[in-house]
């Protein structure tokens, strides 16, 4: 299997894709797998390293939330390198074993916390395919609030773009950190 990235020399980018790879580099240090994808749009990559950025640095969720989402939808679309990059930042993040590994099996890891629960079950649910009852969405709602909603629905969005990105372009998982159950 080869890496489909086309990766661009510093000295092709376009002007507007040299401004965004800057700006990119100056706020995250490197410029990400997603990003050498997304960079062949600039304007695109630029909108998806703010989303990005506030998912993962400013939005509303815990760093356990974003990652109980993250991992959800990588398993959902079989994406190794996503769901191998973020076991290991799942852990990072104060996920235990046992969680990580209810959710890779589609099972209800039962957190305790009810924010981190409503994360879970939300994120099942959509990533599930079935439509929510009016109860259901009342349920979520009333623990994670609109903004909660909010920031999962496009938690999940942007993990897809990102899982998928690295799945069709068969992006190697590298130094996998396999999970021991």
């Amino acid at each position: 299997m080869n890496n489909r990235i086309e990766e661009i020399a510093k000295e092709n980018l376009t002007p507007q894709q040299a401004e965004v790879f800057n700006n990119i580099l100056a706020r995250r240090g490197r410029l990400l797998g997603p990003y050498k994808i997304w960079i062949h749009s600039p304007r695109l990559a630029e909108g998806m390293e703010t989303v990005g950025t506030f998912l993962n640095k400013q939005g509303s969720l815990s760093e356990k939330e974003v990652e109980i989402g993250v991992l959800l939808i990588a398993d959902h679309w079989d994406a190794d390198y996503v769901r191998q990059a973020h076991i290991t930042l799942g852990r990072a993040a104060g996920l235990k074993d046992r969680e990580i590994g209810d959710i890779l099996a589609g099972k209800d890891p039962k957190f305790a916390d009810p924010h981190e629960n409503g994360v879970y079950q939300f994120a099942r649910s959509l990533a599930g395919g079935g439509k929510m009852t009016d109860e259901e969405f009342s349920a979520v709602e009333k623990v994670l609030g609109r903004e909660g909603v909010a920031e999962v629905l496009v938690l999940l969005g942007y993990y897809t773009s990102v899982a998928l990105g690295m799945k069709v372009h068969q992006v190697p998982v590298g130094t996998p950190d396999p999970l021991k159950l």
